[in-house]
This record gives C-alpha cells, structure tokens and sequence, in this order.
C-alpha cells in the first residue's frame, strides 16, 4: 500500500469513526490533490435551492421518511486555488443533491410518484477552517452520480464558484446493486461509460472510490476551484 492509499484509508477510518467529527490530522491534508481545478459540469434539470442546512440528508424534512438504501458518509474538502497557491475555504456553502436508489429525485413534478414539496436527498454545509464539510446519505441509484454546487455567501447574495457531479467506481456500484433496494431495479443502472457526461466532461477526475464502512460506504474527495 503506497502513502496516498493509506492516507486515505486513514481519512475514511476517521470519517467513519468519529461520526461527523471534523479531522484535523496532516494525513488528511495529504490526501487532497494541491493546486487540482475540478472540472465543471452540468446542473441538470433538478437543482432546487431548498436552504436546507443538514449533514444527514436522507429524509423528508417534512414526514422524517428516510430513503432506502445503503449509507453514504461523504466527506468534501474545499480548496481555493489563486496565483499559484492553495489554500482551504471556510465558509463556503456545499450543496449536493441525487436521486434515491430507485433513481427518483425530490422535488420533481415529471416523475409518475409526483414527489413536488419532498425534500428527500438534499441539503447544505458550510465548510469550516479546514474547508470540510461531512454528509450522510445513501448509494445513489439508476444514474449512479451526486450533484453538487459550491457558493460564497455575502449581503449582496449567493455567488456561484462551481457545479458539478461526483461519480462512483463501477466494481463498487456492481456489488451495490447485489443487495436490496438496488437489486430490485429491473433496468439496473447506467454505467459511467454509457453516461455521456461523465464521458465528455472529464468524468474520471470525478470519481470517487468508496471504502465499505459498517452497512454501507465512505467515501472522501477534494474540490479544486479557482479564485478571482
């Protein structure tokens, strides 16, 4: 094992041990790729800026109704790239938001189980010192991606840094998909390689490698954004 993979693995034992606790070991540092843009892409049609500010994101705020599916413990760091240098960005605002594991999202009219007032599988953190924020959701279905949107906050509003979307490696979704709910799925899912997003947007700079943690997952990823 090289010193990036037992850096991460180190981060992910953190994560999962310390319930939401922010780290602040030098190892965890390491694991971010210094200087790194994260590419953008795509909003897609269902961002909704719910101001939902919550690290456990798998419920309806309004029936408490969680979602099925295997536990998702993701954790972001921000970092802000300007003249060269690197350097963490507290107090930006992280939004994410998917579709449950039968691939439906919140807040949708289209859908056949109109889902227009949930707010299932969405909210917000705001990255401390260290530019982390921690999220606990659940493995993402049909499309296997999490959107996510990074933003500053000041008295003349909200100003957008970057949208993009977070991807899973493949041997991780096929053995999701062995167990219930995702099993259940008659059409299965969308690989990366058929997503053409992932394929035209620079999708493997988006990947993330989830580690089995209890009942499901933990995963860990840097946010690289350019700053004026």
């Amino acid at each position: 094992m090289n010193h990036f993979d037992q850096t991460r693995r180190e981060a992910l034992i953190k994560l999962a041990a310390g319930s939401l606790a922010l780290s602040t070991s030098p190892s965890w540092a390491r694991i971010t790729p210094n200087c790194v843009l994260t590419p953008e892409q795509t909003e897609g049609p269902y961002f909704v800026d719910t101001q939902l500010q919550r690290s456990d994101i798998r419920s309806d705020p309004r029936t408490g109704r969680m979602r099925a599916g295997l536990p998702l413990q993701l954790q972001l760091q921000v970092t802000g790239i300007q003249a060269g240098q690197c350097r963490a960005l507290p107090g930006a605002i992280v939004d994410i938001w998917h579709c449950d594991a039968a691939g439906v999202y919140s807040e949708v009219s289209a859908w056949s189980n109109d889902t227009t007032g949930q707010q299932f599988l969405r909210g917000y953190q705001i990255t401390d010192q260290l530019g982390k924020v921690n999220f606990v959701t659940i493995y993402p279905g049909r499309a296997i991606h999490i959107h996510f949107k990074v933003r500053t906050a000041s008295r003349a509003g909200k100003a957008e840094l970057l949208t993009s979307q977070l991807y899973f490696d493949e041997a991780v979704t096929q053995r999701v998909y062995q167990r219930p709910p995702y099993a259940q799925r008659a059409t299965g899912y969308q690989s990366n390689e058929r997503d053409g997003i992932y394929r035209s947007g620079q999708g493997q700079q988006l990947l993330l490698r989830p580690e089995p943690q209890g009942q499901g997952y933990a995963a860990v990823f840097g946010i690289g954004l350019m700053l004026s």
